[in-house]
Formats: structure tokens, sequence, C-alpha cells
């Protein structure tokens, strides 16, 4: 069994799920929890009592003809300070039919790419068609995928990104310019990089909000990755009050771990029925966006469901290439 293993380093799952690909298996993804048609079990969200990490573990599976694919890994949020992806992880597939072994790749690449795809596909279903001014907070792994794969579906003139550190955000704004064929400015506070923008992108890991709801433009969607569990907050509650619309990437998962929902579940500035599923909206169960001036907010926690559709994304290019 070994020999038909495939083996796939964080290189080689680049290599072979392009941005496209990636947005592709999210929107997959998404429109098969809308239609009803994935599995779904709940993931594990562990904080270690030793110190600020969080161990997790997702187990899902995307259709009949894809089997079962389990990711493991950990988030270490003092990884950023030494220039190291904050997510580390391992993912393995099951065959369809025997549940034999199939493939067992980097958790890390497919984290980042799918992360950033998931939101592409999200700004492409809630952002208006014309927003071309993105705005990002952080300056990390998640943050660079971010502006890639959202210049995927939306034709920007601008990015505007900010995170704490000058010589980081410096660096990342650089290295966007140089691959992008538009400018990417690295501004000195987080209310100048979200005033105007017409989509914000919050890829933090901050325990406290980035994102004022008094900073929103009309019509703005906002965009959070980081407030995947109950502690992390990127945005404030104001955010969620001038929303015309809650999305998030599953309802039950968002009221159990994502912390802006979290507290305003608690605090009775939403009910569990205001939380509009991110597939629901995809398949037209349930309108998001009604006006173009509408502010609409998108968290997403990450699914095992984004793992799947993206591992065997990966597993159908690398068979593909074989002899």
């Amino acid at each position: 069994m070994t020999d038909d293993v495939l083996f796939l380093s964080g290189d080689r799952v680049t290599d072979l799920l392009d941005t496209d690909t990636a947005i592709a298996s999210q929107r997959a993804a998404f429109t098969a929890l809308g239609d009803g048609e994935a599995d779904l079990p709940g993931k594990i969200m562990h904080p270690s009592r030793f110190d600020d990490s969080v161990v997790f573990a997702y187990v899902s599976r995307l259709s009949a003809n894809t089997g079962a694919v389990a990711k493991f890994g950990s988030v270490n949020p003092a990884n950023a300070r030494a220039g190291l992806p904050t997510i580390h992880a391992v993912i393995s597939a099951l065959d369809p039919v025997t549940g034999q072994l199939v493939a067992v790749m980097d958790g890390t690449a497919v984290t980042t790419l799918r992360t950033a795809a998931g939101s592409a596909v999200a700004v492409d279903a809630l952002a208006v068609p014309d927003a071309d001014r993105l705005g990002v907070l952080g300056s990390g792994t998640q943050a660079l995928a971010h502006v890639r794969a959202i210049a995927r579906v939306r034709d920007l003139k601008s990015v505007r990104l900010w995170s704490p550190n000058p010589q980081r955000r410096a660096q990342a704004a650089e290295t966007l310019t140089a691959q992008l064929p538009f400018p990417v400015e690295a501004v000195d506070t987080a209310e100048e990089a979200v005033t105007d923008a017409s989509v914000v992108a919050a890829c933090t890991l901050s325990t406290t909000p980035v994102v004022q709801g008094a900073w929103l433009a009309p019509g703005c969607t906002v965009v959070s990755v980081g407030s995947f569990e109950p502690t992390r907050s990127e945005v404030d509650p104001e955010v969620l009050r001038r929303s015309a619309a809650v999305v998030v990437d599953d309802s039950e998962t968002a009221a159990e771990h994502a912390g802006p929902i979290v507290t305003a579940l608690r605090a009775g500035l939403l009910t569990p029925d205001d939380l509009i599923p991110l597939g629901a909206a995809l398949t037209g169960r349930r309108a998001a966006r009604t006006r173009p001036d509408d502010i609409v907010y998108y968290n997403s926690v990450g699914l095992g469901i984004q793992d799947a559709a993206a591992a065997w994304a990966v597993i159908h290019a690398a068979k593909k290439e074989r002899p």
C-alpha cells in the first residue's frame, strides 16, 4: 500500500493547487454544505494549558467519490514574531471505497491556500461587483494569501495593509507590489487601512478588535479569519450592529467558536437565526446583501470540509501528473 500513497510536501501542494483551483474547491465545499450533501462532524479546538497554542483536529468528507479527510495541527501565535506560519498541520486522505490511505500532505500549505480561497468565494458572493479597494489587517502568511486570492474575484485597484510591526508590513507590501498589477501600500494605522475600503480582510490572531465598525464605509464587506475561538475577536460589536447580514462558514460551528459571534449571541445582539451560512447564500437559500450600501460581515473559523475539498483537488492534480 505504501507505494501507492502520495506523500506531498508543502512546496508540492503549492505547485499542485493554484489559486483558481483552490477557489473552485472552496466553492464546491460550501455549495455541498448549502445543499446538505457533505459530512461535517464537529471539530476539536483545544487551548493548551502549557502555553498559548491551540491544538485542533478536523474530520470531514465532501462527497461519495472522495474519501474521508482528517487534519491534525496546532496554532502557535508566537511563531509570527519569528516570521513563521502560525498554523502547522498534517492532512491524511482515505480511499472512498476501501478506506485505505491515499495521501498524506502538508496541512500548513493546504490551510493557507484553502482559507484565502474560501474568503475569495465569500467576497465574490457578498461584495458589490465593483469593489476595488481592499484593506488588510495583518502582514503574515494569511494576509498575503488573501490579497492574491481576492484579486482573482475582484478587479482590485489598490490595497492598504497594516500590522503592528512597521518592518513586517513594509516588507509584505513590497512583496505583494512586486507580484501583483496594482499598488499595495503599508499604512501606519488600522483605521487608515479600513477607511473607504470596499473590502476589508482581517487576518490576525488578535484577541482585541483591530476593525471598528465606525470606520466602515457604506457597502463594505468585512472578512475575518482570525476570530476562530471564543477569546479572539478581530472586530468590535459595532461591526455586527452595522451589518445588514452576518454570514458564517457554518452556523453551529460559529456559535461555538467564533469570538465576535459568541459574544453577540450572549449579549442578545444576534440570534442563531440571524446567522447566514455561506453555503446557503451561495445556493440561494438565504439572502445576504440586498442593497449596494449594505455592510456585510463574514466570519470564518475554518471547516474540515474546506480541507477535504482542497486535499482532493491536490490528489486529483497529482494523479494527473503520474505517467
